[in-house]
């Protein structure tokens, strides 16, 4: 806690950092990424993990240190379905079991390490986490996504980094309206959000700001606005699909945000985005207009990585009336860090808000005009040889 400098100033608030990890799947990245025959390292959940592939194709996440005397099974070698130890040359199957020891007539009936349940999905795999040791909640499963390894959409960007700090504050970004026109230049025209079940969902309506549009060469398409549903499937898995209202067309996208713990205090952020090619279009054209599009996603969702990389935790955000409903979406969060039969009915329930933009709008409505106006007014002046 933050010690206020003198009487009436807010405290900022925040408690230590939870110590227990999000119930909930996990997207450890593209699954292309692990199939190359080769065991794979990964720190997630306070813990080393290995990642390999086995000769009959499936994707296994084990506890990376074998249970026999400690050996790093990311060090170690693939051979056929099982993960052997570079110590002893134990072999680890997919489901934890020690298959074979070559140098003894018996493996032990006790052999067995941690398997962690995985999913392969749309391009991606992901891993199952739960602090009480259950397998996936089948009303806990993700989406299939749109457009995802289709020929009539690109290919997956991927892109991924650290951040220092507790996940949670990736996921105040889903009720806050505010931050579109502060960080991504935009008009928030409609917001609304829908909290139901293990899925939080943002409903937005968009338009351009005329005072922050970008250079681009003459005969060029204008952005008009946009409109997106931004939902996150669990504690951290989003999807984001977004229609680009251009004066001539309009381009559909798909951005990913997922993450997963690395420790209490810091995460690897990964973010992938998906274009619909545009019809009528050779597949070079087509490509092109799409790389175009998911550079733009790509610097919009950057900006917010920006602010994570750099902000304070807050428990107790001082908000106003347009802020958005960051408490309730923060219940409805709290529901992945407690055991299932603690899960209180405020944490699902349906709930539903839609702000009023009203105010908002006029206000940044003048601020655009203004900015405008301060720029003609300075490009007037441009060669003017001061007055004597």
């Amino acid at each position: 806690m933050t010690t206020a400098p003198e009487s009436g100033v807010r405290a900022i608030e925040a408690a230590a950092t939870p110590t227990r990890f999000a119930r909930g799947w996990h997207c450890l990245g593209l699954a292309e990424r692990f199939r190359d025959g080769k065991p794979h390292s990964i720190h997630a959940f306070g813990q080393k993990l290995v990642v390999f592939q086995g000769g009959d194709g499936r994707l296994n996440v084990l506890d990376a240190y074998c249970r026999h005397m400690g050996g790093d099974l990311s060090q170690g070698t693939v051979k056929g379905n099982e993960i052997a130890c570079p110590f002893h040359d134990w072999r680890w199957g997919g489901d934890g079991r020690c298959k074979q020891i070559p140098y003894s007539r018996r493996v032990p009936l006790r052999a067995r390490t941690a398997a962690w349940p995985t999913l392969d999905q749309d391009g991606m795999l992901f891993v199952w986490n739960d602090p009480e040791g259950r397998p996936p909640r089948e009303e806990e499963a993700l989406p299939r996504i749109e457009g995802a390894l289709d020929d009539e959409w690109t290919d997956w960007l991927w892109y991924e980094t650290v951040v220092e700090t507790n996940v949670r504050e990736v996921i105040d970004n889903n009720a806050d309206m505010a931050h579109f026109f502060y960080v991504h230049l935009t008009f928030p025209t409609y917001f609304k959000n829908i909290f139901e079940g293990h899925i939080a969902a943002q409903y937005m309506n968009g338009k351009a700001r005329e005072d922050a549009r970008p250079r681009l060469p003459e005969g060029s398409p204008q952005l008009i606005g946009n409109s997106s549903v931004a939902a996150y499937y669990g504690p951290s898995f989003m999807t984001d699909e977004i229609t680009y209202n251009y004066d001539r067309m309009d381009v559909r996208t798909t951005l990913i945000n997922c993450h997963y713990p690395i420790d209490a205090n810091s995460f690897v952020l990964q973010y992938g985005i998906i274009v619909k090619k545009q019809d009528g279009l050779d597949e070079e054209a087509a490509m092109e207009v799409a790389k175009t599009q998911a550079m733009y996603v790509k610097r919009g969702f950057e900006q917010d990585v920006q602010i994570w990389k750099n902000k304070a935790r807050i428990d107790n955000p001082l908000l106003c009336e347009e802020d958005g409903p960051v408490y309730q979406l923060r219940r409805w969060y709290e529901q992945f860090y407690v055991d299932v039969a603690d899960i209180e009915p405020e944490m699902v329930e349906r709930f539903e808000y839609e702000l009023d933009t009203t105010r908002p709008n006029e206000v940044w409505e003048k601020q655009v005009q203004d900015n405008l106006a301060a720029k003609a007014a300075a490009k007037a002046t441009e060669g003017k040889a001061p007055v004597a």
